[in-house]
């Protein structure tokens, strides 16, 4: 078996995967190298509990040191990965180390998209902990914010930032928000939501420029008029961790391509998991990249049995799923809801009044379910999610969420 795992990132990816190793009876050497030199969190709560203050460090942690040092896991935090030589077997660290591996794994992860204005004092993005931090400190001390970009990170962020009484703007150059991934009924919803909550809309609008007016900050939007506002957040999607990876020899293309068992391409002996991870699905028929929480825990565990049983190679096949948490909604997507004109599409339940409870179901053209959002049910994504795994036909599925508001 092999003697010694490397892996690379700290996050939810990196951490469930050593857990995984163990729980497979994995008991050599597993070093995990991090960037950052807290100790491994958690980062869905950082736009929601944690941003408001309702969480500390300890109720977001993954991994303690205690907790890994009875593991057996060496934290190496604080220090990254500059290069990875795949036919030395061996990663060269920033504090200028060199670690040597027998399998290594690539978790990463991905940062915030690059814009001009990354840099500007007053303007935030948010992907770490330290982001949310500085975040949290100027929440506290301004009125106003403005969020660019209505996903779900931005829109987590414009509705933790109502629920501490600022006035907060969200701007978007789509008419509704993530209606790419919801679809319009669903986006109308999240719309209302914000209104109904003060939040100020700006659908359909775009973003110039941003400059420094004094103490505060200046939007010139494509409609051409300015907005002033005190703080700026930045949610407009995030690119993968890959620069790290060049000149390695390693297949990199938007992510490190990977086969269906999640080994990067040509290799046996490094695996991709994660925000980073475009790997090859035989469902889809090609390669995709998820960044998805959920993603990054189930390619964790499939990863973790391939390094400890290379004879019985499990195909990675993750089926999507994602949440946000908004006020007091919980709106859940599972696999690839179909928004295009030839897509089968249903609703079920109560999308009326002010907390709704419903679900949308889509089918593809083999009449099998594709995708399902449903807003504050539970119930109804898990046997959404239930019927996906089981490429169960998209009429039966309907048929028994239907069944499930009785």
């Amino acid at each position: 078996m092999t003697q010694r795992v490397a892996i690379v990132g700290s996050g939810i990816g990196g951490i469930r995967t050593a857990q995984a190793l163990r729980s497979f009876g994995y008991a050599g050497e597993l070093t995990i190298v991090g960037q950052e030199r807290e100790r491994p969190y958690d980062k869905p709560p950082l736009s929601k509990h944690f941003l408001a203050g309702r969480h500390d460090t300890e109720a977001v942690s993954l991994l303690t040191h205690q907790e890994a040092a009875d593991a057996g896991i060496s934290l190496r935090l604080g220090v990254s990965a500059e290069h990875i030589v795949p036919n030395e077997k061996c990663l060269v660290l920033s504090d200028g180390k060199t670690l040597p591996y027998d399998i290594c794994v690539v978790a990463t992860g991905a940062s915030a998209r690059p814009s001009a204005w990354n840099k500007l004092a007053g303007v935030h993005v948010l992907r770490s902990m330290a982001d949310s931090q500085a975040l949290r400190a100027q929440l506290r001390q301004k009125r106003e914010v403005a969020v660019i970009g209505g996903g779900f990170i931005g829109s987590e962020v414009a509705a933790t930032a109502r629920s501490l009484g600022l006035l907060v703007t969200v701007i978007d150059p789509l008419p509704l928000p993530m209606e790419r991934t919801l679809g319009a009924r669903v986006a109308r919803l999240v719309a209302d939501l914000h209104r109904r909550n003060g939040v100020t809309t700006l659908f359909g609008t775009g973003v110039d420029s941003i400059e420094h007016s004094g103490p505060q900050l200046n939007l010139r939007l494509s409609s051409g008029a300015t907005l002033t506002t005190d703080t700026v957040v930045l949610g407009i999607g995030a690119t993968p961790n890959d620069s790290w990876l060049s000149n390695s020899g390693l297949t990199v293309r938007d992510g490190l391509i990977c086969d269906e068992y999640c080994r990067a391409e040509g290799r046996d002996d490094v695996f991709g998991v994660g925000d980073i991870t475009r790997w090859y699905s035989p469902r889809r028929a090609g390669h995709v990249r998820v960044e998805h929480w959920t993603n990054a825990v189930e390619q964790a565990r499939c990863v973790a049995h391939n390094i400890v049983f290379p004879g019985q190679l499990t195909t990675y096949e993750g089926i999507e799923y994602v949440w946000t948490d908004q006020y007091d909604w919980k709106i859940q997507v599972a696999g690839q809801p179909a928004h295009d004109s030839g897509a089968t599409e249903a609703a079920v339940g109560d999308f009326d009044g002010p907390r709704p409870r419903g679900a949308v179901l889509y089918g593809d053209s083999t009449g099998a379910l594709c995708g399902a959002v449903t807003v504050n049910w539970p119930r109804a994504i898990v046997l959404c999610r239930q019927a996906l795994s089981a490429r169960a036909p998209y009429q039966e599925t309907l048929k028994a969420v239907t069944g499930a508001r009785r």
